[in-house]
């Protein structure tokens, strides 16, 4: 039966792969990639394009959204009343149909599914590489959110980063999109204090670049 504790074996996974033999952080940045940049094709090869370009001297982690895969869900969900834990699962497994797309553009990509996963992506002699992840499998083996629609794979990813002890989260967010309303509601419950979030619309490539190559430090 899944539980809503972390498993012992997967915090310690955990551990092991938030440092390097010499201390360092393994992950910079998770960069989680939303679904709405799909609908501009132009923007999504561009905004792949800044990830694999940051990847040759940063460490990252792609984090995908739900996208047009979520909203599938939504809409069975609208129209046959869904348990809370079906809708759950059934979303998370949109990041995951997400993820595959993702790691089929994007150049240097690794498809993962665990932290010794994204471990194993960026050992040794891994520049350029990038870790592109299909949560379902860690999620459900720890599962540590709530399973309601207040929970979108905004706050999965700021889970994630707090996992990895990532220093920043950036979250991709659809063309122009503007406003104090970009994340989840659950997003300021789920992302620990010590990660910088920055939000960026998919056209705003300078202002992704910064960000992506951003020590993460507050200001």
């Amino acid at each position: 039966m899944v539980t809503r504790n972390a498993s012992s074996a997967a915090s310690a996974a955990t551990i092991a792969m938030s440092s390097d033999a010499n201390g360092a952080t393994v992950i910079e940045t998770v960069v989680k990639l939303g679904g709405g940049a799909l609908a501009h094709v132009g923007h999504f090869e561009a905004v792949l394009a800044a990830i694999a370009a940051a990847a040759q001297d940063r460490r990252l982690l792609v984090v995908p959204g739900g996208g047009p895969f979520a909203d599938a869900v939504r809409e069975v969900d609208c129209r046959l009343r869904l348990s809370n834990d079906a809708a759950h699962w059934m979303a998370v497994l949109a990041m995951d149909q997400y993820a595959h797309l993702v790691a089929a553009r994007l150049a240097g990509s690794v498809l993962v599914a665990e932290p010794r996963g994204i471990a194993a992506a960026l050992g040794a002699g891994a520049v350029g590489r990038i870790p592109v992840l299909a949560p379902y499998r860690w999620l459900r083996e720890t599962d540590p959110l709530p399973h309601e629609w207040i929970v979108t794979s905004d706050s999965i990813a700021a889970w994630v980063a707090g996992m990895v002890c990532a220093r920043r989260l950036v979250l991709v967010k659809p063309p122009g999109a503007a406003g104090n309303e970009l994340v989840d509601a659950y997003f300021s419950r789920a992302l620990p204090a010590h990660i910088t979030p920055v939000i960026v619309p998919a056209d705003r490539l300078d202002a992704l670049h910064s960000a992506l190559r951003s020590t993460g430090e507050h200001a």
